[in-house]
């Protein structure tokens, strides 16, 4: 077990040196202590993973240390390694390894290397934190850490406004959501006495009662929320598109290994939690429909690059949702693990392009990269096609079939509709992508940018995994979660429809932006089209919306407070003490005679007023 430890420790050592001697390394000693770091804790992930397999999947649990001690009230610092833990560990620290190679190539230009890979770094022991903690405490402080790196590396570029008001944004917003987290927490223990997971699960399954049934439905509301805000679903949704504007690296890490799938995670782990709350568990996969369909219309109309993988991010993330609230718990880990592959890829072949086109970011701008570049032309189709779901050969079709087909067979009708419309939705606006910056003419000036193994490395492994291989992982999940509910064999039928439509998408996507452009620019030429089209390229206004209910009114009642009665008789006073002190300051001049003045006159007045009394 002291291998866990230092899954943690080596990131985490690797950040303090880096924060603090940064002046005493070169910028290939920063990215040395940076890479090899993170690749030992992927060695040791693997090696835990090896040993959980031959071990009969025993569960190992051990303290660290207590944290607080009070009376009765007891909190502990401990590693909890089971399946979950472990594959959660087994992609975080592989997809940040790979990240972290490609980071070489893409910030080799770049300006305070060492305060971005100590970041990075810090976001993987956070991270890791995270998955690995056996109680909620412990979990929450990696919770907050991870929230903590993501304002940090979105805010990377602080010269840029735009970057430091995004890094506020998603810092206030996912706030929120850590508020009911920390909310349940104490409800939790209130209610239990403990946050250990697996007390609480032993508790629950062995001396639930009604009072607890009615109190576990706050309780599960309040991480629900918690989840929400840090996986960007609605209504917490609006920071992830607007975090685009830190280093691509980052976005990758963000969206693939860390900040989203948190969410996912914490709903996972605290399953024994949500099964006992069936009405909360129906509005997860409410809340994960919603954001599918909304995020992949906005989606379908965005220019900006990193903007479409932003939401096609919300979209699966919601697919993820719709799993754990029809209880297939294993299917959501599935997509999820296949979705981190695939986000990585398209992220890092994306950052690459902007890097390449002198930092284009508008797809329409990015055209006849095919030729030039076809190394991240099959990447970008890999993974897109995985993304899409495109049957057979790739590891999206496996996992996202699995959501769809167990929707169907268990007569989930609104979960299975929307799931199919989002289907359609992401091969459109995927191919989008694809056949206007791959395809067509020239519209920009390249950069001479050379290209080396840091660079297509991560790339190439990440391609083998989004194909069909990856469905002959095994995850060892069976021994965390209970038997699902419910048929889960697939069937043929539905398999043949779900490729047709994948299909049915791509020649939507090359007709409507390869062969006849015309079709699209009528429609937004119309005035329905030309309004649908700014409500969604605008995330359907809920940032308007936010301003109107939130923003202003807080702004009107700070203004307002600047009057306040109680700081204006304050300020009186003030004022007042400072008149007199102007009035009197003259006599603090240095001349002794002065002074020999105001003491004499002081003693007339002095005696004086004592005469008077006498006399009186």
């Amino acid at each position: 077990m002291n291998i866990v430890y230092m899954i943690i420790l080596f990131p985490l050592i690797s950040c303090i040196l880096l924060m603090f001697l940064k002046t005493k390394y070169s910028n290939n000693q920063v990215m040395a202590v940076s890479i090899s770091s993170v690749f030992l804790s992927m060695l040791f992930s693997i090696y835990l993973m090896v040993i959980f397999f031959y071990s009969n999947n025993n569960i190992l649990i051990e303290n660290l240390w207590t944290f607080i001690v009070v009376n009765d009230f007891r909190i502990n610092f401990g590693i909890l390694m089971d399946g979950l833990s472990l594959t959660m560990l087994v992609m975080v620290t592989c997809i940040g390894f790979l990240v972290h190679v490609f980071s070489m190539w893409y910030m080799r230009l770049k300006n305070d290397l060492s305060n971005f890979f100590a970041y990075m770094n810090f976001f993987i022991a956070s991270m890791v934190v995270l998955v690995v903690s056996d109680n909620l405490v412990f979990m929450f402080l990696g919770w907050e850490a991870v929230g903590l790196c993501s304002y940090l590396l979105v805010g990377f570029y602080y010269k840029n406004s735009n970057s430091n008001y995004a890094a506020l944004k998603g810092f206030i917003i996912t706030r929120i959501g850590d508020i009911f987290l920390l909310l349940s927490i104490f409800f939790i223990y209130r209610e239990f006495g403990t946050t250990n997971f697996k007390e609480l699960e032993f508790i629950l399954r062995t001396f639930a009662t009604n009072e607890h049934l009615e109190s576990l439905k706050w309780i599960t509301f309040f991480l629900l929320v918690g989840a929400v805000g840090k996986s960007a679903q609605i209504p917490l949704q609006t920071w992830l598109a607007d975090a685009m504007v830190g280093p691509t690296p980052v976005s990758a890490l963000i969206h693939a290994a860390t900040m989203v799938t948190a969410g996912i995670y914490l709903i996972a782990r605290t399953h024994f939690l949500f099964i006992l709350s069936p009405e909360i568990l129906y509005i997860v996969g409410i809340i994960g429909s919603l954001t599918l369909i909304l995020s992949s219309c906005s989606a379908l109309v965005q220019t900006d690059i990193k903007k479409i993988l932003a939401y096609s991010t919300m979209s699966q993330i919601g697919y993820m949702f719709i799993a754990l609230s029809m209880q297939n718990w294993i299917a959501a880990i599935k997509h999820l693990v296949v979705h981190a592959i695939v986000k990585a890829l398209l992220f890092l072949t994306s950052g690459s392009m902007i890097i390449l086109l002198n930092n284009e970011k508008n797809i329409f701008k990015m055209r006849g990269l095919k030729n030039q570049f076809p190394l991240l032309y099959y990447a970008f189709l890999i993974g897109g096609a995985s993304l899409s779901s495109f049957p057979i050969f790739t590891s999206g079709f496996y996992s996202k079939g699995e959501i769809l087909f167990y929707s169907f067979e268990n007569s989930y009708n609104f979960f299975f509709i929307s799931g199919l419309l989002g289907f359609i939705l992401t091969t459109i606006y995927t191919f989008r992508m694809i056949f206007v910056v791959f395809h067509g003419t020239k519209k920009n000036k390249r950069l001479i940018t050379p290209i080396d193994l840091s660079h297509s490395f991560p790339l190439i492994i990440l391609m083998i995994f989004s194909t069909f291989i990856e469905s002959y992982v095994i995850f060892p999940l069976s021994c965390v979660f209970p038997r699902t509910i419910g048929s889960v064999h697939s069937s043929i039928f539905l398999e043949i429809i779900c490729s047709f439509i994948s299909l049915f998408g791509i020649v939507i996507s090359y007709y409507l932006w390869v062969v006849d452009r015309k079709i699209v620019d009528k429609i937004l030429y119309t005035r329905i089209g030309n309004k649908i089209h700014t409500f969604w390229l605008h995330a359907w206004e809920f940032d308007y919306i936010y301003n109107i209910i939130f923003v202003k009114p807080y702004l009107y009642v700070s203004k307002a407070l600047v009057s306040d009665p109680i700081n204006i008789s304050i300020s009186f006073f003030r004022g007042l003490f400072c008149f007199f002190y102007r009035r009197l300051e003259f006599i603090y001049n240095g001349y002794l005679y002065m002074y020999l003045f105001l003491i004499i006159s002081g003693c007339v007045m002095l005696l004086t007023t004592v005469i008077l009394n006498i006399n009186s």
